[in-house]
């Protein structure tokens, strides 16, 4: 068995593409470009790409669920079953309001942290035993309300910072694949 599935969360279509919530979706977009792998319309409802990092090295099959963010786990768990892969090789990749913007944290398992994508994919595959890449969107301004603040689009300084985000989200989800989570955690973890 040599074969992940990276999925990004986000909610699908145009008005949602650069909001905060889409982060991981924007992530696993990034591995696509990398492995030059088109999307293509998959049956369990999701938008999947599929290629190799490495010659020879494990298969990534990259996926942006077409269901909105709070309903992640149907396509979540077609893909697992339709691929039958262990929940082990498993990556989701996704926004975390309580990570500083521009960093980057990883685990497996535990609760979803509020993260309602994350908390659906749970009750789908019926375990948390799943790696997670938690892409830092820090927390909103003031007395902004998180549900706002993760459907509007990064700010001005963010933007420009953004392209290396996502770049060291998707070198994580790469290390993960080639090395492990402990290499990865102790790379990204110590920063």
């Amino acid at each position: 068995m040599d074969s992940w599935l990276v999925v990004g969360l986000g909610n699908p279509g145009p008005g949602y593409a650069a909001n905060r919530h889409n982060v991981g979706a924007m992530v696993v977009t990034e591995l696509a470009q990398r492995l030059s792998a088109p999307f293509k319309s998959h049956k369990a409802n999701a938008q999947v790409a599929e290629g190799r990092p490495l010659p020879g090295g494990p298969k990534l099959v990259l996926a942006k669920p077409n269901s909105y963010m709070n309903t992640s786990g149907g396509p979540v768990a077609n893909l697992v079953k339709y691929f039958s892969l262990p929940v082990e090789r498993v990556i989701v990749v996704h926004d975390d309001l309580d990570i500083p913007f521009d960093s980057i944290k990883l685990k497996t398992g535990g609760g979803h942290g509020g993260q309602n994508g994350v908390r659906d994919i749970i009750k789908a595959l019926g375990t948390p035993d799943f790696v997670r890449v938690r892409v830092g969107i820090g927390r909103p301004p003031g007395r902004q309300d998180p549900a706002d603040y993760v459907l509007r689009d990064f700010a001005g300084a963010e933007k420009t910072q953004l392209p290396v985000l996502l770049a060291d989200a998707a070198d994580a989800v790469e290390l993960v694949v080639a090395e492990g989570l402990p290499a990865a955690q102790l790379k990204y973890h110590s920063r």
